[in-house]
């Protein structure tokens, strides 16, 4: 679901690494709202405030929300240009580039949030936003822009638009693909909820705190590996099947 990119993608493909992003962003809003009170999946309630504080001349105040949209900017811009540097590189699945990071960010954001001062909150929602700001560059290049996983202000604006399609079969004749793309829209709006159940149940019934986000980390490492594994089955089992053919002729 990581390595299949352009015309080798398929929906089954998309439908997979959907599912698991969307759980993991859902597993991180819930964490980092219930932490800091902040948003730290999008940027769209965060451009809401810094207008506010602007518009009541409390500039430095809404500087922050500016910082906070910048950084969730700059996780997208590092994803999308790390995906871009590697892209020719035939040894390396470059989608494992921001996979990573977006991981180790949040294997280290409950750490350092455990080692030093919650005084710093605003380094770790910026370190959160950076990480959201990766997962939906690298979501959204891979599967062509179908895939969002992070925010679901556009999954219901579309989802409605598709529904409505459903009604005009002459207008939409390929029903078949509709209603794809509609379960598609279903299981991330799905998975997203799910992981904010989950988040917010071990955040507050488990104590674990920010310490949750490490299931969101652990969850994307198992994802890598079994997409690693499945491809070298794949690839093994192929070879076998080739060499078998020559063989036989």
């Amino acid at each position: 679901m990581f390595r299949h990119q352009g015309k080798s993608r398929t929906h089954k493909h998309n439908l997979r690494i959907a599912t698991v992003l969307s759980f993991v962003a859902g597993i991180v809003n819930v964490t980092g709202f219930l932490s800091f009170r902040e948003l730290t999946t999008n940027v769209t309630g965060h451009f809401a405030f810094f207008v506010k504080d602007v518009a009541e001349f409390e500039v430095w105040k809404g500087a922050v929300y500016l910082l906070y949209i910048f950084c969730f900017l700059l996780g997208s811009f590092t994803s999308s240009f790390l995906i871009e540097k590697f892209r020719e590189s035939k040894r390396l699945n470059v989608f494992v580039l921001p996979t990573g990071i977006e991981s180790l960010i949040l294997i280290l954001v409950p750490v350092l949030g455990n080692l030093f001062p919650t005084e710093n909150s605003y380094l770790i929602v910026c370190a959160l936003l950076f990480a959201m700001g990766l997962q939906n560059s690298f979501v959204t290049k891979i599967s062509n822009a179908v895939v969002r996983t992070t925010h679901l202000t556009g999954l219901f604006t579309d989802l409605g638009i598709e529904i409505s399609q459903l009604f005009f079969p002459k207008n939409h004749p390929d029903q078949a693909k509709i209603r794809s793309t509609i379960r598609l829209r279903v299981f991330i709006i799905s998975f997203f909820f799910l992981g904010g159940l989950l988040g917010g149940y071990c955040f507050s019934r488990l104590g674990l705190g920010l310490d949750t986000l490490l299931i969101g980390a652990a969850i994307l490492v198992l994802s890598l590996f079994y997409d690693d594994l499945r491809f070298r089955l794949i690839k093994s089992h192929r070879r076998y099947k080739q060499g078998k053919a020559a063989f036989e002729n």
